[in-house]
Formats: C-alpha cells, sequence, structure tokens
C-alpha cells in the first residue's frame, strides 16, 4: 500500500514539473485589452432656425482608419434634414420647428453620441440665387420629358435653370425605393448645369444626387405599365418620400408628381395590356392615379404631361407622338412634354416661346405649345385641338417625302414611326413644309424595322443618314420574327381624284458578305395599276418609279410590298426605306 502512494506521489510531483515548465516556456507577454472607441461630436445640444445650418464634427479616441463603420441617424425628419459630407461629418439643416435627436451610431444601432436639436420658429430663408432647380426621379420617361429641351425653352424665357434626372430604364417606384434603402449605386445621374453643359455620372446614388444641390422641385412618377394602377403608389410612394425628405437639403423643397402618357393606340408594349390595349382607358387611368396619389403625399403640383400629349393627338399630327409605341417622338413628342414642364414649373405661358427643335416646323411647334398650355390649364380631360387639323386639297405643287424608319430629325420628311397596321400619319406635309390634305396609313404590317442601311447613298431622293439607313421589312418565304408576312400594304387618302400622281421608292439592305437577289415589288394600285421591281441588297443608287397612278373613286390608292419574283433570300425578305410622292406632269 504504501508503494502504491509512493508511486502516486510520484506521478503528481512529475506532472506538476512538467505544467510549471510549459508556463515558463510560454510568451509572457499578455494579450492586448481591447481598447473602448470613445466618439464625441463638437456639439450636444443646439438651436437652429428654419433653414440654418449647422455641422456635426465626430473626434473618434482612439482615431480610426474606417469611419464608414458609423452612420448617422435621424430620429425625427419632419424637424432637421441632414446630409453626409466626404469627411464623415454631417450637416444638419432646420426644416420645421420642432426637437430632434441626431446621432452617430454603430452598424448595429448602437448610438455612441449625438446631438439634442431644437429648431425654432423663425425662418431663415434661404438666398435666392435666381436659380431653379429641378431633380427628377424616375426613368426614359422623365428623359424623355426633362433631358432635352426644358432647358432651351427656359433659357429662351430668361430663366435660370439646373436639372437632374435619376434614371434607370422601366424603374419602377418599388425599385427607387430599394434602391434607397440598399443605398444602391444604381442611376446614371444626367445633369444640365446652368450653363447647359450635361453631364452623366454613372453608379450614383439617391442619397448622393440629394446632396448635389439644394433642389427647389424634386419629382416622382411610376413606370408606365402601372402609372394607371393607383394601389402601385400606395405603398412606394410614401416610402420614397419619406426617404427624400429626410435627405433634401432644402427645407423649402417642393414634391410633384410627373404625369406619365397613354402608349399610342398600335403600341406592342406588354404592359398595354393592363388597359385593354385601349389608349383613352390608359390616359383615364393615369389621370386617375396620379391624382389619387396627391393623397398620399405633400404634393405641391402634378405636371400633367400625359394630358398634354393626348390633347396633342387630336390635331393633325395624330397618334405620332411615340417613336417605339410608348416612348416620345425626338421632336414634337419631347418637345410637348418640355412645354408642359416649363409651364406647370414657372407658371407662365409656354404659347409664343421662342425655343423649338430645327425639326419641327412653325405650325407644329404651335401644336406642341397650345397642347401643353390647354394641359396645364385643363389637366384632367383632353381638349380636342379642332383649330390644329392642318387642312389640305390633296392637290400637289411639290413633292412629298415619306420615310419609313424612326428617324424624325428632318423637316422635309414625314415619318412612318411604326410598323404595325394602323400606323398613321393623318395630314402628310410637302417638302416646303405644307400639308397636303393626304393621308398615309399601314393597313397591313411589315415585320420590323432593319438598321442595316446605308448611310451615305447617291440618288435624287437627297437622303439624310437617318433616312437611307433605316427601312421596314417583310418575310413572305418562312417564319422570321415569330412571324411570315407574305406582303405589306400602304393606303394614301385624301388624293384627287381627277389627278395623276407619281411615285418613287428607295430600298436597301447593306450586308457585304452577302451575295443575294433580295428584289422588292410595289404594285401601286388606284384607278389604273402599275408593278415595279427593285433589288435592295446593298443598294446606294437605285430607286423605282410607277407614274401616272390616277386615285380610285374614295381618292385612295394603295402601295403593296412583297418579294418579287427573283428574290432568291431563303426568308424572302423585302424592303422599303423612302417614298416620294410628286404630281404627274402628264
Amino acid at each position: 500500500m504504501e508503494k502504491i502512494l509512493n508511486f502516486r506521489s510520484f506521478v503528481w510531483i512529475i506532472l506538476a514539473l512538467f505544467t510549471l515548465n510549459q508556463i515558463s516556456c510560454k510568451d509572457d507577454t499578455s494579450p492586448p485589452q481591447e481598447q473602448k472607441q470613445a466618439i464625441q461630436l463638437n456639439k450636444t445640444t443646439s438651436a437652429l432656425a428654419i433653414g440654418e445650418e449647422l455641422v456635426l464634427i465626430p473626434t473618434f479616441t482612439p482615431s480610426v482608419t474606417n469611419p464608414e463603420s458609423y452612420k448617422w441617424n435621424v430620429d425625427n425628419a419632419e424637424v432637421v434634414a441632414i446630409t453626409i459630407n466626404s469627411d464623415h461629418s454631417a450637416t444638419v439643416v432646420g426644416k420645421s420647428q420642432g426637437e430632434s435627436r441626431v446621432s452617430i451610431t454603430s452598424l448595429q444601432g448602437v448610438i455612441l453620441a449625438s446631438c439634442i436639436i431644437n429648431v425654432t420658429g423663425e425662418t431663415i430663408e434661404n438666398p435666392d440665387d435666381g436659380v431653379v432647380k429641378i431633380l427628377t426621379i424616375g426613368n426614359s420617361f422623365s428623359e424623355d420629358a426633362v433631358e432635352y429641351y426644358l432647358y432651351g425653352l427656359a433659357k429662351a424665357a430668361g430663366k435660370n435653370i439646373v436639372i437632374g434626372n435619376l434614371f434607370i430604364g422601366g424603374a419602377t417606384l418599388d425599385q427607387h425605393v430599394q434602391n434607397a434603402a440598399n443605398n444602391s449605386a444604381a442611376y446614371a445621374y444626367r445633369k444640365i448645369e446652368e450653363n447647359g453643359n450635361k453631364e452623366d455620372t454613372p453608379n450614383t446614388t439617391i442619397a448622393t444626387a440629394l446632396a448635389d444641390e439644394d433642389w427647389d422641385y424634386i419629382s416622382f412618377q411610376q413606370a408606365s405599365p402601372n402609372s394607371g394602377q393607383y394601389n402601385t403608389f400606395v405603398t412606394p410612394l410614401p416610402a420614397l418620400y419619406n426617404y427624400v425628405k429626410g435627405k433634401a437639403t432644402n427645407p423649402h423643397v417642393k414634391y410633384i408628381l410627373h404625369q406619365t402618357w397613354a402608349y399610342a393606340q398600335n403600341s406592342t408594349h406588354a404592359g398595354f395590356a393592363n388597359y385593354n390595349k385601349d389608349q383613352e382607358i390608359m390616359h383615364t387611368a393615369i389621370v386617375d392615379a396620379y391624382n389619387r396619389a396627391t393623397d398620399l403625399i405633400d404634393t405641391e403640383l402634378i405636371v400633367p404631361a400625359g394630358t398634354a400629349i393626348q390633347n396633342g393627338r387630336t390635331s393633325i399630327i395624330g397618334d405620332n407622338f411615340c417613336r417605339d409605341g410608348y416612348h416620345l417622338d425626338l421632336n414634337i413628342g419631347r418637345y410637348t412634354a418640355s412645354c408642359t414642364w416649363f409651364e406647370a414649373i414657372f407658371g407662365e405661358t409656354v404659347i409664343g416661346n421662342s425655343y423649338k427643335p430645327t425639326a419641327l416646323t412653325d405650325y407644329e411647334t404651335e401644336i406642341a405649345q397650345h397642347a401643353a398650355h390647354r394641359a396645364v390649364v385643363k389637366p384632367n380631360a383632353v381638349t380636342a385641338m379642332q383649330d390644329y387639323q392642318g387642312g389640305g386639297s390633296g392637290i400637289l405643287t411639290n413633292p412629298v417625302f415619306v420615310n419609313f424608319g424612326k428617324d424624325t430629325s428632318s423637316p422635309k420628311w414625314n415619318s412612318v414611326t411604326g410598323h404595325m397596321e394602323d400606323t398613321s400619319i393623318p395630314n402628310l406635309k410637302d417638302d416646303e413644309g405644307n400639308y397636303t390634305g393626304i393621308s398615309l396609313t399601314i393597313t397591313e404590317r411589315f415585320n420590323d424595322i432593319n438598321r442595316n442601311g446605308p448611310a451615305t447613298t447617291s440618288t435624287d431622293f437627297d437622303m439624310p443618314a437617318g433616312v437611307s439607313s433605316d427601312s421596314y421589312y417583310g418575310n413572305s418565304k418562312k417564319l422570321f420574327n415569330n412571324a411570315t408576312i407574305l406582303q405589306s400594304v400602304v393606303k394614301l387618302g385624301g388624293l384627287d381624284k381627277t389627278k395623276k400622281y407619281n411615285f418613287c421608292f428607295f430600298a436597301s439592305r447593306i450586308d457585304t458578305k452577302v451575295n443575294e437577289n433580295r428584289q422588292t415589288k410595289y404594285i401601286v394600285k388606284g384607278q389604273n395599276e402599275d408593278m415595279v421591281l427593285l433589288n435592295a441588297m446593298n443598294n446606294t443608287s437605285n430607286s423605282v418609279c410607277a407614274n401616272n397612278i390616277q386615285p380610285n373613286a374614295n381618292g385612295e390608292i394603295t402601295i403593296t410590298v412583297t418579294a418579287g419574283e427573283q428574290n432568291n433570300n431563303a426568308n424572302g425578305f423585302y424592303y422599303i426605306t423612302a417614298l416620294r410622292l410628286s404630281p404627274s406632269i402628264n
């Protein structure tokens, strides 16, 4: 027994010596103690007047290399607005009477330092710099409305203006709210400075744009498919408004709604199904939704661009205010929307403003300005423009040029901007800008637009590149782009049935790697009929004419376009780029 105890004692002694040796071999430096981060603000309490600013500066002890690991918070955004500066200080602006705590916190929300701000009822007016600053939070529809002609209209009226557009194509209110919550750098920030220079800054957040200027007006809008669906405004619009209001630096900023427009009646946009593919139903729904949305946020005004476009459609321009069925035409469409913005913002009539796109005639400019003015005066209903029907007798003294494509930059050319049935120009202009009383309508569709035409041609059409590079095409032999289009038909009406007319055609599809015949047949029919053929493949110089065609008893002539017998393309592609209509000398 004694031996066993001695053995056990020996083992314990050995273990103790081993443990002591291990401890003595370790580094005797103790692990560093975690240092607590202390943060102090230069102010813990402050009184501000409405419009007065205060810069809160944090001091970190010890200093930190990553201030982004902290964030600023405001517990009452109705009372103060806050802007985070590049040095991680914060500029606080008094907005309305009351009290608010401005805090700097950890990312987990723990308050580390704060300042109590008491905003008195006094107001310090921002000095009027004479510049109206407008920011739109939108998409391609805000691009159409404000980026191209609003600055020119303002300048012509002696107004100083800065325009910003936060752009994401097709963005909905829900998407804007999500981007705001995540501070997503998802926007192209297009800004037109006071001097007219335009800058495009990619990868921008809403917060960055809000801090860029003391905006006088900030606008919201819904994506076009949902613009007439009030339920899509109810949740995201107040959320976006509250976010923006909390970060806007101008305590006197005014919030507006940009009323968008209904699609063209022949639009193929999937969202048109929300309105039974009916333009009038869509416009009525948009007006209703935007009017009801004013109860969701503090709204200064609605810019009734949608009603202005609908007014314009009752004029001689007809349903030609969109370039693709939903985006606005580059000239009269965009100009009409900008005219509406000008009058709504500045509160003075746009009628008589001297600024206009070069592609518009004086008469078209007048139509756009009056359509906008009537929309601002009467925003909730369409005002028919009976005094702008153009006139004309169908008797030609000058040629008429028709472009089958979307370019509308030349006043000499009438542009057929859609390829579907019912696309129409209700009153064609001659090459001197006079209305003729002759209409053009596509009665049987084309497949789509071809953009592979020549930039330079040598014909007596004298085509600009914007005309010659586009054409409409069909495919008579087999399925292409989910359709087989055996023929396409264009009808001209309002012609003088006692006169005769000449029809000349140009078409081209450039592809130097392909050696084939894409012969196109044009059948022109009134009381009499003629047929002409043109190989469109790599054509830059040839045109064909059907002459001395007399309208039928209704004053109409049809043009049927299809593949010719020598067309050896597997799809049977045929084309039309341009038409010249002229009076026959016989």
